[in-house]
């Protein structure tokens, strides 16, 4: 299981036409349980290294990777899990378990990439518990955490997919997994909620469930009441380890593109504009002079990319891609990431509080992330803008190339103020007030002094790679 303190695994059923219980009558699984059952595999993994195997419940889950004989569950699995398949190694040693389905007759899996990034050996159980099949991992994508797997098998149970477009809170759902290695196993709850954002999770808008799942249930199918896939159960929120009441399932049809992309080119390929970006909020909107807070800002273009290309600047308000309104922050990477790189896309935004529309060709996002640089180390001595409450020095020339050239100030010291309420602390950068940029430390100043008591006014700042407007009041 990941962690958030997240770890894995999640489960949808919505309640389909035909599917409907009775008034004050629960649901009635069975039927469920007997159509797609037998598609539902347990998935285990082992390799030399200890890290292998994540499926097991995630990095420092219970039964994950790490295991050792002072942990709590180990005596669990020696006594309860005898049948561990030959050549798998006992936990503690590389070994982990996860789940997933079949999505073809011939032999392909769907299932978590974490459970089967880092494993050297892959086995396959089906459902009867009587076949087991040494699995090739075809490619894994981390961002969405999907991953496909093949089986050199014929005829197998393929699971029915379904659609989570049409997903309701309150709907019920259901899983079918592995926790704790215990193969098929059925718990059921509800959809809390849709399109859900979680830190550090761009690509994926989640479906929350309060569906029971635990470490092994990773890569297993959510299913709605019609017995259709709508989701694989990925990670859930824990504290402990275990389930808390909140899990997280990636909807199919995100999960179905990335395996059609894997299985046709062993790879993800995603668009990129080359953009920093934050939610568009009253606030700022009203620091910019802008009578909505629909849109997002850009906070960053980095030099050469496909959006300074395009002409996006810093402080643009994106309102709109490709005719699709960006009412939400995670909205835009989504929509960008599924254009095809080399595709021209239609950008309509606010600059200065007008409406412009620019057209942009989009690049292709890098296979693996970057590094996060540190950023600048505060340093003594500046002077004090008592408004802010903050004392800054200007960029060095070092500093400026580092930075793409942008003239800024940094953050020494933070006193109490405005500044410091809002989270703004030394080493940070300022690179704009409001959307106004400034070349010397004197017009910073002249920028504040011209701001009215009481007034709201946006600070762009940078710190590390990334930059974000802050909202603050002018003391």
């Amino acid at each position: 299981m990941r962690s958030l303190a997240l770890a894995f695994f999640a489960i949808l059923l919505p309640l389909g036409a035909g599917a409907q219980a009775a008034p004050n009558a629960l649901p009635d699984f069975t039927a469920l349980v007997k159509k797609q059952g037998p598609a539902v595999v347990n998935v285990i993994t082992s390799s030399g290294s200890r890290e292998a195997g994540a499926g097991a419940g995630g990095p420092g889950g219970p039964g994950g990777p790490g295991m050792n004989p002072g942990d709590p569950f180990f005596e669990f699995f020696r006594r309860f899990m005898p049948d561990i398949p030959e050549g798998v190694p006992p936990p503690g040693q590389g070994r982990g378990i996860g789940s997933g389905f079949i999505i073809s007759k011939d032999g392909y899996i769907l299932t978590n990439a974490h459970v089967v990034a880092n494993a050297d050996e892959v086995t396959v159980r089906l459902a009867d518990a009587k076949q087991e099949f040494k699995a090739k991992v075809i490619g894994v994508d981390e961002r969405t955490d999907v991953g496909l797997i093949k089986v050199d098998a014929k005829d197998l149970p393929v699971a029915t997919l379904g659609s989570s477009k049409n997903l309701e809170p309150g709907q019920w759902v259901a899983a079918i997994g592995s926790p704790f290695g215990f193969d098929n196993t059925v718990t059921a709850g509800i959809v809390s909620a849709t399109q859900r954002a979680l830190p550090a999770e761009t690509y994926v808008p989640f479906i929350q469930t309060d569906v029971a799942v635990n470490p092994g249930n990773s890569g297993g199918p959510l299913l709605n009441l019609a017995g259709e896939v709508v989701g694989i159960n990925s990670m859930i929120y824990s504290q402990t380890g275990g389930y808390m009441g909140v899990s997280f399932a990636i909807p199919i049809e995100v999960a179905m593109d990335i395996a059609k992309q894997l299985r046709e080119t062993g790879k993800v390929t995603r668009g990129r504009l080359g953009i920093g970006i934050q939610g568009l909020t009253k606030e700022l909107a009203a620091s910019f002079g802008l009578d909505s807070a629909k849109g997002v800002v850009v906070t960053n273009v980095e030099p050469g990319s496909p959006a300074e290309k395009a002409g996006l600047q810093v402080g643009d308000v994106i309102v709109s891609y490709n005719g699709t309104e960006i009412d939400d922050a995670n909205n835009l990477p989504r929509l960008v990431a599924h254009t095809k790189p080399g595709e021209q896309a239609k950008i309509a935004i606010l600059r200065q509080g007008k409406p412009q529309t620019l057209t942009a060709q989009v690049g292709e996002m890098p296979a693996t992330r970057t590094a996060q640089a540190r950023g600048a180390q505060p340093q003594p001595g500046g002077a004090q803008d008592n408004r802010l409450g903050l004392a800054v020095r200007e960029l060095e020339p070092a500093e400026r190339e580092k930075a793409g050239g942008a003239f800024g100030v940094v953050v020494v010291d933070v006193g109490q103020g405005p500044a410091a309420r809002s989270g703004i602390r030394p080493g940070d950068v300022i690179l704009a007030v409001n959307q106004q940029r400034f070349k010397s430390i004197e017009e910073f100043r002249k920028l504040i002094a011209g701001q009215e008591k009481g007034s709201q006014v946006a600070l762009l700042v940078r710190r590390g790679e990334g930059s974000i407007y802050v909202p603050l009041q002018i003391g």
